[in-house]
């Protein structure tokens, strides 16, 4: 046996245990009745009211729950109608406006019963590694965490320099351009349990573009999330297989590829945009750009640097911190008004706090912080004392009577620049 015989063979054994796998995860999820099973579709249901719960459908869903269920196990046995029509609203995001489809609640759990039981553990089996959203123990930070790698990978393999270039990749109106047919095309390659295509096809087919065309998937639904996701799967396995290139990730309608050659960049990018381009899939070419690595350069609101000795930085981006600043004054209004409540905004914050914490931002957090207790904390006109900089005191017993006093009402364990409960500026 040669060695092009000893390449042939292992090949066929390794597809053939790629086959064997795919099967035994299909006979455990290409199948119609997980989605009837009444414990599924409460699990369902617990999973989908996390974050809505207040809202009055889901608690009128909620108080007759068994009755709910056992009316949507009928429905798909019977193969009847789940598409339920949409709530329609229009969302402005960091300037951008976004038209909203969401679904109501009864077909919202349907949707997660069969994303979670049959869609997700199928198609997700045939995504790459390296793409990073709305899938289990993944998100932003996974894909950030994995951009670090690839850098660190490169600057190992790139003689210990940070020269080079990354092709960073953006899509104009990724939803909006998702073709039906294509999509359809991806359910009937990975499932064979023709009920769970057709109620696919069915959550899919109200979804429609603009001019009424059999495209576009709506922002915020599961099923659209684990499509869109899918969407591309055969351009990132070209990329990682084809052209062989190790240090590529997408997160959505984001992404990136690392390599020291500009001029192969660009030509990846030619034969990408004719691969996208048969998908439907637009390029935003402003977005779309060749950077100098060591000059820095902006992924997913992060603004990263490579350094000469292979140290990544990492900083948040100005416009998303300008935009925290302006919140929390606005915020302010709102309270003395009385539109919000001071827990409200600490959680707001607490987030947002969470996120750039994982960036080398140690001074604009402080300055963050100083800021919001400036105006939620020690405030003069609440009675509260002047800034100072005094050292921390990490003793609960240290923060002013009306912070003790809002925690206690709002039920609030710390508040941001108190970590566990310290205070920056001292006694009350």
């Amino acid at each position: 046996m040669n060695s092009k015989e000893r390449h042939e063979a292992r090949y066929q054994r390794r597809k053939a245990a790629r086959e064997e796998k795919r099967r035994a995860r299909l006979g455990k999820y290409d199948n119609f009745n997980n989605l009837l099973d009444a414990n599924n579709l409460i699990g369902a249901f617990e999973r989908s009211q996390k974050g809505v719960s207040w809202k009055s459908s889901v608690q009128r869903y909620e108080m007759n729950l068994l009755q709910q269920t056992n009316d949507s196990r009928k429905k798909l046995a019977a193969g009847e109608p789940a598409a339920q029509g949409f709530i329609e609203f229009d969302l402005r995001e960091r300037g951008k406006m976004r038209h909203i489809k969401s679904v109501h609640i009864k077909e919202r759990c349907i949707q997660r019963v069969l994303c979670d039981h049959a869609l997700v553990p199928v198609l997700s089996n045939s995504l790459i590694y390296d793409n990073g959203a709305s899938l289990e123990n993944k998100g932003i930070h996974f894909s950030l965490n994995r951009l670090d790698k690839h850098l660190h990978w490169y600057y190992r393999h790139n003689d210990f320099s940070n020269e080079g270039y990354i092709l960073l990749i953006d899509f104009s109106s990724y939803f909006d351009n998702i073709r039906h047919e294509h999509c359809y095309n991806i359910i009937n390659k990975s499932f064979e349990d023709q009920r769970i295509k057709n109620l696919t096809k069915e959550l899919i087919e109200p979804f429609r573009g603009k001019d009424g065309s059999a495209k576009s998937l709506g922002i915020g639904s599961q099923i659209s999330q684990i499509l869109a996701i899918s969407y591309p799967n055969t351009i990132d396995h070209f990329i990682k297989e084809e052209l062989g290139i190790k240090c590529y990730g997408r997160y959505m309608d984001d992404s990136y590829i690392i390599h020291r050659d500009k001029k192969y960049l660009r030509k990846c990018l030619d034969i990408l945009r004719e691969k996208y381009k048969e998908l439907g899939i637009v390029v935003n070419e402003k977005k779309t750009q060749i950077v100098k690595i060591s000059r820095g350069f902006t992924f997913l609101k992060t603004r990263h640097y490579l350094t000469e000795s292979g140290k990544i930085i990492k900083k948040p981006c100005k416009a998303s911190i300008t935009r925290e600043r302006r919140k929390l004054k606005r915020l302010k209004k709102k309270e003395l008004e009385g539109l919000v409540l001071f827990k409200e905004i600490h959680t707001q914050y607490k987030s947002w706090r969470g996120h750039i914490s994982h960036t080398n931002a140690y001074q604009t957090i402080q300055n963050m912080d100083k800021l919001f207790n400036s105006l939620f904390v020690f405030n003069k006109e609440n009675g509260g004392i002047e800034h100072g900089n005094t050292t921390f005191r990490r003793f609960q017993e240290n923060l002013p009577g009306r912070v003790r006093k809002i925690m206690r009402e709002q039920n609030i364990d710390y508040i941001p620049g108190f970590e566990s409960g310290y205070s920056q500026y001292g006694k009350n």
